[in-house]
C-alpha cells in the first residue's frame, strides 16, 4: 500500500474527500517526522511509538575487498509497534 492507497481507503471509511484526507495525513507525517528530529518519542495508543535512537560507531567490512573500514556513529529513527498493533498481527497471522 503506497500513500494514494491510503489516502483513498481512509477517504472511503470516513466520507472526506481525498484532498482533506490528504492534507492530514501529510500533516500528520511532517508533525512525526519534526517531532523526531528533535529528539521527542511520538506515541499513538494501540499503534506504536517513533522515535530517535543513536547508533553507536562501529568497525565493518567493505564486501568488495574484506577492507576493514570505520562506520561513523548517527542518530537513526526508529518505530516499535504498540501492544494493540502487534496483536491483531498476531491474530491474522493465524
Amino acid at each position: 500500500m503506497n500513500k494514494a492507497d491510503l489516502v483513498a481507503l481512509v477517504s472511503a471509511r470516513t466520507d472526506l474527500t481525498k484532498a482533506d484526507v490528504s492534507t492530514v495525513v501529510d500533516a500528520a507525517i511532517d508533525t512525526i517526522i519534526d517531532s523526531v528530529v528533535e529528539g521527542k518519542k511520538v506515541s499513538i495508543l494501540g499503534f506504536g511509538s517513533f522515535e530517535r535512537r543513536d547508533r553507536s560507531a562501529r568497525q565493518g567490512l567493505n564486501p568488495k575487498t574484506g577492507e576493514k573500514i570505520k562506520i561513523p556513529a548517527k542518530k537513526v529513527p526508529a518505530f516499535t509497534a504498540g501492544k494493540m498493533f502487534k496483536e491483531r498481527v498476531q491474530q491474522e497471522g493465524e
